[in-house]
């Protein structure tokens, strides 16, 4: 069984080769077995994670593999791979790129017409910039159109030790999150489980959304944000399954 699949872009399918999936204690966390050896990342680090719930899980994904393994199935695999392979080399250009949304973020660039598109980003974003604000103390500023705006040098503080104090998979989630849903905000509520994956994705894709809405949407588009919906749902599941004590 190939336990290195060379890169995470190559982790493309191959062949099962291995019958048996398990997990195990392993030092403070949990292991990956496959016919009792234990599994590697591509970079060949130990496949090793917080808790036994995300290692069962994990499991499910190999378990789950037909005659060939298919990474696309396997999300939380590879969202592992990541944290692994490379936050745990990168954490500290991780934590920049997270807080250069706070410059970008989507929720702080608003539309000014039409009035339906105004209305509704306040209503739906506004609460998130409340929460962030109450929450972590980092108040940002919202601005029209889409330019970069320099946020409050203390907010920017604030996010920043936030993310110093994540663990390795949580900031590995929140990377994957902010990523897909274009907002470091959203990400922040979506993983602290202020709001749910569906309410994240709603927030996320309001624009298009509300752009679908008058002028209809076509089946490539449609694909596209069913797989967006089942990526941020499975990030927002490693998240919580990382967090289980035990």
């Amino acid at each position: 069984m190939p336990r290195d699949l060379a890169t995470h872009s190559a982790f493309q399918a191959v062949r099962r080769t291995y019958k048996n999936v398990s997990h195990r204690p392993a030092g403070s966390g949990f292991a990956l077995l496959l016919d009792g050896t234990l599994a590697r990342t591509p970079a060949r680090a130990e496949l090793v994670v917080p808790s036994s719930a995300l290692a069962a899980a994990i499991a499910e994904e190999w378990n789950a593999q037909g005659e060939q393994i298919r990474p696309a199935e396997m999300p939380l695999t590879q969202l592992a791979f990541t944290a692994l392979d490379r936050v745990a080399l990168l954490r500290e250009e991780t934590e920049r790129t997270l807080l250069a949304y706070g410059d970008t973020d989507l929720v702080c660039h608003r539309a000014t017409g039409p009035a339906d598109l105004v209305v509704r980003q306040r209503s739906l974003w506004d609460p998130l910039l409340d929460w962030l604000a109450q929450r972590y103390g980092a108040r940002l500023t919202v601005t029209a159109g889409i330019l970069p705006a320099a946020q409050p040098a203390d907010a920017i503080a604030a996010l920043a030790r936030t993310l110093g104090e994540r663990d390795l998979h949580g900031l590995t989630a929140l990377s994957g999150a902010a990523g897909v849903l274009g907002s470091l905000v959203v990400a922040l509520a979506l993983l602290d489980e202020q709001i749910d994956a569906d309410r994240a994705f709603e927030a996320s894709q309001l624009d298009e959304t509300f752009q679908m809405e008058q002028w209809g949407e076509d089946a490539e588009a449609a694909a596209r944000r069913i797989g967006l919906h089942r990526e941020i749902a499975a990030i927002a599941r490693y998240a919580h399954l990382s967090r289980q004590s035990g």
